[in-house]
């Protein structure tokens, strides 16, 4: 495994860093941990990291829906 690997892994904590609220900040940390922890197997970590980058996506729609500047 790569670091450029391990940072795709942890996009959604990255993403999640921008969003507003605790909430998005703690599912971006466990399912980006679970991704590094189940990459071991190939297509392992594919649902952690869909899940991850769907719960920050709408956590930026929320913040620049709400609060566009």
């Amino acid at each position: 495994m790569t670091a450029a690997f391990y940072l795709l892994l942890c996009l959604p904590l990255f993403l999640s860093l921008a969003a507003r609220g605790a909430m998005p900040k703690v599912f971006g940390f466990v399912t980006s941990l679970f991704a590094i922890l189940l990459s071991v197997e190939p297509g392992g970590a594919a649902l952690p990291w869909a899940t991850g980058m769907t719960i920050v996506s709408v956590a930026f729609y929320e913040r620049f829906r709400r609060f566009p500047a």
